[in-house]
């Protein structure tokens, strides 16, 4: 498999430090929860379960430099990430007290003791792109008989929750069918939550899910019968859940980034196995190599996939900036501001700010789904101080308060589907 790129990797550094604004950092996610680990059963599919390229393979064909790697304006299709934020007194798309039946209310922030919602009413607009007006009847109807599907993290679930706002306008929608059972994302016992979720629109037979997979690596445990167990993190193949249901799909949006991190990996005894076998590379097994190394597996993956799925339109969706000032998550650090757009309301360069799935997705059929410049320019939109409960807390400068900066993302999604 050809892979090509930007070889990058950041360290940790001890304190889990970090500055703002670094879209590539790997940093923890306040509220995640680690995965509920259980033993696959049945088919697959035929769409291949071994091993994608490998790490020589990785290593021998990802010195590329910087400057060799074209950028995205010599593409054929517009650069919606190149663009300006302009206020829209018609936004938000939905109503945050009113969409319950879909968001986490730790998102939503209209019940929080927040009064500041300017966040709300900006929209983006592309330099030279046409983005029409999202509307949620027609989307539904171009949606029709499809499946759209989310895997990631907990990022991908709010963006998989936004959607689900959008679609119902955030109104109470009884006729919406819970369908998890067709994927197997049932709450098992003992398990805080599913490991996803899938609702269907009657109507329209449009079908939306998400699944989390923070790493887009498959977790196998290494003794089944034992929770405590060891889980073989193998680094260069998709999830079986990608595996089993792709062929179902019809848009496939994925992420990963803020879970690469040495505490993450710890707390869910995961063991990096590349080749069917725990990786002894050291070179690979730095945290931000073996994502880089990720990335690259599961977009080429994907990516031969397409011609046996003509219909599927695959996105990669870069990584989502996290804003904490003066300190980390575990630091004190925060992001109090409420004036939106204080940094600048526009984004003028053609090169995405994730460099590791430009890259990555670099000579496929899998898009780039580029939300990190325009994001990075909304650090007021952050879940920050604010609970439900009312009581202090971290501060959450990673999760975006929603109806917020996740909705802009599905815009810009419908608009390239």
């Amino acid at each position: 498999m050809k892979m090509t790129g930007i070889f990058m990797f950041v360290e940790v550094t001890p304190n889990g430090s970090s500055s703002a604004k670094k879209p590539s950092e790997n940093v923890e996610e306040r509220g995640s929860h680690f995965s509920r680990i259980e033993e696959t059963t049945g088919e697959v599919g035929n769409s291949g379960v071994g091993p994608v390229g490998s790490p020589s393979e990785f290593f021998s064909e990802m010195q590329i430099s910087e400057e060799n790697m074209p950028s995205s304006s010599t593409n054929k299709v517009c650069n919606f990430a190149k663009g300006r934020w302009v206020e829209d007194s018609q936004r938000p798309l939905y109503s945050g007290f009113d969409c319950k039946q879909w968001l986490s209310e730790m998102w939503a922030c209209r019940l929080t003791q927040r009064t500041d919602f300017s966040y709300e009413r900006y929209r983006w607009q592309p330099e030279s792109c046409k983005m029409p007006k999202f509307e949620r009847s027609s989307f539904l109807r171009r949606m029709q008989d499809k499946t759209i599907a989310f895997i990631g993290d907990s990022l991908g679930r709010q963006q998989f929750q936004s959607m689900m706002c959008m679609a119902t306008g955030g109104l109470y929608s009884p006729e919406v069918l819970n369908v998890g059972k067709e994927y197997g994302l049932v709450k098992a016992r003992g398990a805080i939550r599913p490991d996803g979720w899938a609702y269907r629109f009657p109507e329209t037979n449009t079908t939306i899910l998400y699944y989390w997979s923070a790493s887009l690596s498959d977790l196998v445990p290494l003794n089944a019968s034992d929770r405590a167990t060891d889980v073989a993190m193998h680094l260069d193949r998709p999830p079986a859940f990608l595996r089993k249901y792709l062929h179902g799909f019809d848009v496939l949006v994925l992420n990963t980034g803020h879970h690469w991190n040495r505490g993450k990996l710890n707390a869910n005894r995961w063991v990096m196995y590349a080749d069917g076998k725990p990786i002894e590379d050291t070179k690979l097994a730095e945290i931000g190599i073996a994502k880089n190394f990720t990335v690259h597996s599961i977009a080429g993956w994907v990516d031969l996939q397409l011609p046996s799925h003509p219909n599927l339109k695959a996105f990669f969706r870069t990584i989502s900036p996290r804003h904490f000032f003066n300190g980390d998550w575990n630091t004190g650090g925060s992001c109090d501001n409420t004036s939106p757009l204080s940094g600048g309301s526009e984004v003028v360069q053609d090169r995405s700010n994730d460099p590791v799935v430009e890259g990555a997705v670099k000579g496929t059929k899998v898009k780039i789904l580029d939300i990190t410049a325009l994001s990075e320019l909304r650090d007021e939109g952050h879940i920050s101080r604010y609970s439900i409960r009312g009581t202090p807390g971290i501060n959450d400068c990673l999760h975006w308060c929603l109806p917020g900066i996740p909705d802009t993302w599905n815009e810009l999604l419908i608009a390239q589907i």
